[in-house]
C-alpha cells in the first residue's frame, strides 16, 4: 500500500491507497470535491464538517438512487434534479441532520 497527497476543497489529505487504485482513489477525491465545493459555493453551510457530511449524504444518496435505476425500470426524469431541492425525504433528512448538528458548538 502506498500513500498519495490529494487536495479536497483546498485542504491536503494524505491518504493510503492500495497498489492498482490510484486513478480509482483520486475519481473518488474528485467527486468529493466537487460535492463539498458545490455546497460551500451555495453559501448556505459554513462549517467544513457539516459540508463534508451534506456531501456524503448526497453522494450515498446518488450512488442508491443508481443502484436502484440499475435494478428497476429507468427512472423518471425528475429524478435527475438536484435531489436537495426535489425530494421532500432528502430536504427532510437535511433539516434533521442540521438541527442535530446545532447543538454541537464546535460546528458553528
Amino acid at each position: 500500500m502506498k500513500q498519495i497527497e490529494v487536495q479536497i476543497m483546498g485542504q491536503s489529505y494524505l491518504l493510503g491507497c492500495p497498489d492498482g487504485g490510484e486513478a480509482q482513489l483520486r475519481e473518488a477525491v474528485d467527486r468529493v470535491d466537487a460535492a463539498m465545493c458545490k455546497i460551500r459555493d451555495a453559501g448556505k453551510v459554513k462549517a467544513r464538517d457539516r459540508i463534508a457530511v451534506l456531501a456524503s449524504l448526497n453522494l450515498a444518496f446518488d450512488l442508491a438512487a443508481q443502484q436502484a435505476a440499475a435494478t428497476a425500470a429507468p427512472a423518471p426524469a425528475a429524478a435527475a434534479a438536484d435531489t436537495t431541492e426535489t425530494d421532500p425525504k432528502a430536504a427532510q433528512l437535511i433539516q434533521r441532520l442540521d438541527q442535530a448538528l446545532a447543538g454541537d458548538g464546535h460546528l458553528l
